[in-house]
């Protein structure tokens, strides 16, 4: 029984519609960090390295994230996960690095998460504060291995390049934008701080802000492509109801 063209267009639509989402949710599916930009003059914000689980029968059972040596962060601290421990290493720097309170010598370099799991079609986030930000450039590069309970090791260690299509296994990074105007610091600075209230809200002001302008692109990404994926249905749906118009008017 031969195939009639309308229903090899719909199968074939079908398809580019299942492609096109699989490569959405596989974009989608790398080590991240958020919010995924700041100012470069930022101090005591929270980040969050979110891990998915990219694997349909296998659990994640280790996280380690490499801090960047070459533009060290000078102070960092490691939020507990529940049901998972963490190890933090330190490295010595050759030189130190000079800040307000004084020079730093000692930087986290790594982060190793153990003990926990993330089950197939979930994810997981380790959370960060960072003191401070490195000087000298727009953009810290972290990098990510991914360890499953088959011993896989996935190496999210590829540095995006501008201008270059994304690499397979992109790392993590964190934009630095321009620095906030010291005016703004400075009437924060001026205005006092109700009695008993948290002394850690600004900063989480801050981090919300940034984590909205991330989540907003995200969104728009994923509407694009939900887009395209409804135009191509809708472009086979109108082939196929005209042909079938067209059979019932010759019949």
């Amino acid at each position: 029984m031969r195939t009639s063209p309308v229903i090899r267009l719909a199968a074939a639509t079908l398809l580019a519609g299942a492609t096109v989402l699989a490569a959405a949710a596989s974009a989608s599916a790398h080590v991240v960090v958020e919010p995924s930009s700041v100012p470069k003059n930022a101090t005591d914000q929270t980040f969050a390295f979110r891990v998915p689980n990219e694997d349909d029968t296998k659990s994640t059972v280790q996280v380690e994230i490499d801090f960047p040596t070459d533009h060290p962060v000078p102070s960092a601290m490691v939020a507990p996960v529940p049901g998972w421990t963490d190890k933090i290493t330190t490295t010595k720097l050759a030189t130190p690095i000079h800040t307000d309170d004084g020079d730093v010598t000692d930087v986290v370099s790594q982060v190793v998460w153990t003990g926990g799991q993330i089950t197939p079609g979930h994810y997981q986030d380790f959370t960060v504060e960072l003191g401070a930000l490195p000087e000298g450039t727009d953009k810290v590069v972290f990098k990510a291995l991914q360890t499953y309970s088959d011993g896989n090791v996935v190496r999210w260690i590829e540095e995006p390049q501008a201008g270059q299509p994304e690499p397979k296994n992109p790392a993590p990074v964190l934009h630095l934008t321009a620095a906030v105007a010291d005016d703004a610091d400075s009437t924060d600075a001026a205005t006092p701080a109700p009695t008993g209230s948290a002394p850690a809200a600004p900063a989480a002001a801050k981090t919300t802000a940034a984590e909205k302008v991330s989540s907003s692109d995200s969104t728009a990404r994923g509407l694009g492509i939900a887009g395209i994926v409804v135009g191509v249905l809708g472009t086979a749906a109108g082939v196929l109801l005209g042909r079938r118009g067209r059979t019932g008017t010759s019949a």
